[in-house]
């Protein structure tokens, strides 16, 4: 099913007009011929980068757990992502690395990607984000620890407000052995900061 097909085109209809509202509230004229589609094609845009919110996590995974004997650290590093900052409704984006210590089972590694976007794809804030893909990790696979490292780029912070280009925003979360563990949390870091 695609993001929009979950939202009826009743809605899609709806948002679209909320949209042409707003355009010429901003003093625009939406029958100017660069502007007549603007207002269908922002809601559909806008349903697509929040199809979080119509998604399962179990059908992401889709049964994608197996069972796996061993019991060393499973990376995946950089894993881009795109989210709606909640308070200004602008984009933040970057990547997330996701570090776990398995306890008889293993995800499919697509499978992180797809939590990172579970919960990327709504309107958010980088510390939420963090937390969630953490504790949904854990929670789904049972693994002796999870930790989760979030770097972004903000654009309510370059484009409005402060207007600063350069900073960049990092956001840890642990769960399980990670919390408890400076040394497995040292093992992490070293990892995903080798060959960059």
């Amino acid at each position: 099913m695609s993001s929009t097909e979950a939202i009826s085109e009743e809605t899609i209809r709806e948002i679209a007009s909320h949209y042409e509202a707003i355009i010429t509230l901003l003093g625009e004229d939406v029958t100017r011929e660069g502007l007549v589609k603007t207002p269908m094609r922002a809601a559909k845009a806008m349903v697509y980068a929040t199809r979080g919110y119509r998604q399962d996590a179990d059908q992401l995974i889709n049964e994608a757990i197996f069972t796996h004997e061993g019991s060393n650290m499973v990376i995946v590093r950089d894993i881009e992502f795109y989210s709606l900052c909640e308070h200004h409704i602008l984009p933040f984006f970057g990547k997330v690395s996701v570090g776990y210590i398995p306890d008889g089972r293993t995800i499919g590694l697509s499978k992180l990607a797809r939590l990172v976007d579970y919960y990327a794809r709504r309107l958010q804030v980088q510390e939420r984000l963090t937390a969630q893909i953490c504790n949904i990790i854990m929670e789904k696979l049972g693994a002796k620890g999870v930790i989760v490292t979030c770097t972004a780029d903000h654009l309510c912070m370059k484009m409005r407000g402060v207007e600063k280009q350069l900073p960049a925003t990092t956001t840890v979360e642990t769960a399980g052995d990670f919390s408890t563990s400076a040394e497995l949390r040292d093992e992490f870091f070293r990892a995903i900061s080798c060959n960059r």
